[in-house]
């Protein structure tokens, strides 16, 4: 009598769930709906986007855009802006606006694939120990509490140190610096979402373990990872700027923001716009992806938000 009732119950899950599929195109629509509603509540993250949209444009088309070749030098030594060049010349002679133009690229490549390779790395990671738990758990988590104890810089600095600058060994230095902050998103959240009764059913019903995870529990990390995505683009500029400021980052050739704070830490009296201008450009820019970041926050956590 008992195996009856729970073969009914399997076989009024699988039945509901022909209508729910019926359903999911509708419901997404919805949700997606009201997700853009409260987006556009939300003006902080209205403001953040626009400056990143103008930011990647800048990133896209700035060597198209930038008046003079970035490594041109004969416009005259710490020239102070003027019309002919916005920002002034550093002190080799070259234009500054030209060459944060071209740096604005570099920047955000070594942001954005750090943040993405970081999100991959310990995405995978923290969900396998949420899922599995047990000494999968546990010898995930040692590591990762292993590289938390470590500062951020400290670790990024240690890396390159030991496998050389350069664009991808600070991508990669960056990236593992980050992994730990992902990783224990999704942990914590796996460890929620795989006793949920979805879930449970799911295995119930025989669902192999990708299956549940791709399908129940990897859906619902989108909102947190995304959040956390943007605010860790803005911490990848930032740690490569600092890496580049100490002499620890890319190819000494290549324009980046970092490079022009390092130049320009010499001439701070007499040419204040050598540091000022980059500056401005990290300042802004961390600045925006933090605004969409809470702003993202905001409107993905929905409870006590009303969409009327």
């Amino acid at each position: 009598m008992a195996r009856a009732t729970h073969t009914s119950e399997a076989a009024d899950i699988i039945a509901g769930t022909g209508s729910a599929t019926a359903l999911t195109s509708g419901r997404q629509q919805s949700s997606g709906f009201r997700l853009l509603r409260r987006l556009q509540r939300e003006r902080k993250a209205i403001a953040g986007l626009v400056i990143i949209a103008l930011l990647t444009l800048l990133a896209i088309f700035g060597p198209l855009l930038a008046p003079y070749h970035p490594d041109a030098d004969d416009f005259g030594i710490l020239q102070a802006p003027t019309l002919e060049h916005p920002m002034g010349t550093d002190s080799f002679g070259r234009d500054l606006f030209s060459r944060l133009l071209i740096g604005t690229r570099v920047s955000f490549s070594v942001g954005v694939l750090a943040a993405i390779a970081a999100l991959a790395i310990g995405g995978t990671l923290g969900l396998a120990a949420g899922y599995y738990g047990r000494w999968v758990d546990s010898l995930i988590s040692r590591a990762i509490d292993l590289l938390w104890a470590f500062p951020v810089i400290i670790l990024a600095v240690a890396l390159v140190a030991i496998f050389g600058a350069g664009f991808r060994n600070v991508v990669i230095a960056i990236a593992v610096a980050y992994i730990d902050d992902f990783a224990r998103i999704v942990r914590g959240e796996t460890l929620s979402l795989r006793e949920q009764d979805f879930t449970m059913a799911a295995r119930a019903l025989g669902a192999r373990d990708d299956e549940v995870m791709g399908r129940h529990i990897v859906p619902n990390l989108v909102a947190p990872l995304t959040v956390q995505l943007s605010f860790a683009v803005g911490l990848g500029i930032l740690t490569e700027s600092t890496l580049t400021f100490l002499g620890l980052g890319v190819n000494p050739a290549t324009p980046t923001w970092g490079l022009a704070l390092n130049e320009g830490r010499d001439f701070v009296r007499q040419a204040w716009w050598i540091s000022v201008f980059p500056g401005l450009a990290i300042v802004v820019t961390v600045m925006a992806l933090n605004l969409l970041g809470d702003g993202l926050r905001d409107a993905l956590d929905v409870r006590g938000v009303s969409d009327v």
